[in-house]
């Protein structure tokens, strides 16, 4: 359509105009064509400008952990630069030759073209036989429009559900009473879905880890059970699979995720401030600025700035999980004079991309420390850049990631569960489609451990088992039920 409308203009300025135009257009619809490609293969959905654009700023951070400083300093402006020079060579190339605009049967040539082009365009797709043949910038186009549609009239949408959803615990009668004033730990491992237990590629490596938990746990005179839930989001954007657990709302998207916090809704967190608890937040990815941990309402944050951990990064992984689980002990357990029960949220990171390196479950708790025992893997493993050129070896290093993090959650709740201690580990979400594959289940594994045999009984009404393995006939719930069934279930009547 652009040659036959080159055809038809009038004079050469005005073919320079269109020619920049046109080149313009299809340098930006090839950058968000490519956009959309990178969100389906590591977010399991389409590309959404209008809330995607936000996540620019992880993108960059975990380039920074995985490829290096210099590399996520140089991505934007190096990008910037293909572009423009994209944009001036493809404008070079359209721009026709003067001696065109005199010629009528270049002209008839055009409008032919222009009119073969629209009739084309009158549906998405080009029907081959019985195959369809999409054509991604329409389509990418189109789903752009569509989202922002969506967009506009999501606030109202998700304003009518938080009208429709329980607002607050505070009144109800024996709020949490059935817990008994122990500490409740929401432990959530990173990247730990469904797939890692039912996928065959991963299964052999975490099957085990999860048998050798139940072993461990029936040896500690702890007892275990397991079930899942569904989760809005795979592949990243963590924060929405903790929001709709911690809120009772599903959030699938920023959008809702921010109109959540400029509301006046209380979430989990002021669930157990209502019950007697002091409440904490334990996220040592955070490294910038987290306004949103101060809406939420915890008493206690401690972000990486806040952790007192020497020991190295480990390429995007600021600490390994060990250590998160012993500043837990160390620092945020530790009653001092306040005699509140603890309600802790703890982010485990080390299962989170790029997956090297895999280290080991130190089996001397007393020597961690601030860390520094951990320099060691400073210097191991393969380098990121490098591992990725190896799909087969990206899905290994997966599977070794989250059986370390299952190792140190077993280890963990063997050393420090005890008769005070209600322990809930989450998987937040299932990694990326090059992990799961297409079409995998949104399902994470939910591990729940205590002294006392009472507290399962609710879960196991509800469709969790003993034991590590999830029911495979079960149908989970999705996570967004999680608050309300939690509540009333660990309330007395």
């Amino acid at each position: 359509m652009a040659v036959g409308l080159f055809a038809l203009l009038p004079s050469s300025r005005w073919s320079r105009f269109f020619a920049t135009l046109t080149a313009v257009v299809l340098v930006v619809l090839s950058v968000v064509i490519l956009a959309d490609v990178i969100a389906r293969q590591s977010l399991a959905r389409p590309l959404n400008i209008y809330l995607d654009v936000r996540l620019v700023g992880a993108v960059l951070g975990l380039l920074r952990g995985t490829a290096g400083y210099l590399v996520a300093a140089l991505i934007m402006p190096v990008a910037l630069a293909g572009a423009g020079l994209l944009t001036w060579f493809v404008t070079y190339l359209l721009k026709p030759a003067e001696t065109q605009y005199h010629s009528w049967s270049v002209r008839g040539t055009g409008a032919t073209l222009i009119v073969l082009s629209s009739l084309t365009f009158l549906d998405q797709q080009a029907h081959s036989g019985t195959e369809r043949v999409a054509r991604p910038a329409v389509q990418v186009a189109t789903q752009q429009i569509q989202h922002l549609l969506r967009m506009l009239n999501e606030r109202e949408l998700f304003e009518a559900e938080m009208a429709t959803a329980q607002i607050s615990y505070s009144g109800l009668p024996g709020l949490l009473e059935r817990l008994e004033g122990r500490d409740v730990v929401l432990g959530f491992v990173e990247s730990y879905g469904m797939s890692a237990i039912t996928d065959p590629r991963y299964a052999s490596i975490v099957v085990p880890r999860l048998n050798e938990l139940a072993r461990r746990m029936a040896s500690a005179n702890l007892y275990l059970a397991t079930g899942a839930l569904i989760a809005p989001i795979q592949g990243g954007q963590s924060w929405l699979g903790r929001g709709s657990i911690l809120s009772g709302l599903w959030l699938e998207n920023q959008l809702r995720y921010d109109l959540l916090l400029a509301s006046r809704r209380e979430t989990l967190i002021d669930d157990f401030r209502h019950a007697g608890y002091r409440t904490a937040a334990l996220v040592p990815a955070i490294t910038l600025a987290w306004p949103e941990g101060k809406r939420l309402g915890y008493d206690e944050i401690y972000a990486h700035k806040d952790i007192d951990y020497a020991g190295p990064a480990l390429n995007w992984v600021t600490m390994p999980d060990q250590f998160t689980w012993s500043y837990l002990e160390r620092k945020i357990r530790i009653r001092d004079n306040d005699s509140r029960p603890l309600f802790a949220e703890v982010s485990l990171i080390s299962s989170h991309a790029p997956w090297t390196p895999i280290l080991t479950v130190l089996d001397d708790w007393d020597t961690i420390g601030t860390g520094e025992v951990f320099s060691k893997w400073e210097t191991t493993g393969r380098r990121p850049i490098d591992l990725w050129k190896d799909h087969d070896q990206v899905r290994k290093h997966y599977a070794l990631s989250v059986d370390y993090a299952i190792q140190a959650a077993t280890a963990y709740a063997e050393r420090y569960v005890d008769d005070r201690t209600l322990l809930l580990v989450f998987g937040d979400h299932q990694p990326a489609p090059i992990i799961t594959g297409e079409d995998a289940s949104r399902a994470s594994p939910v591990h729940v451990i205590t002294t006392n045999r009472a507290l399962l009984e609710p879960f196991l009404e509800w469709g969790f088992i003993e034991g590590s393995i999830p029911d495979p006939n079960l149908s989970p719930a999705r996570m967004d039920a999680f608050r309300d069934w939690f509540v009333r279930a660990l309330s007395t009547p």
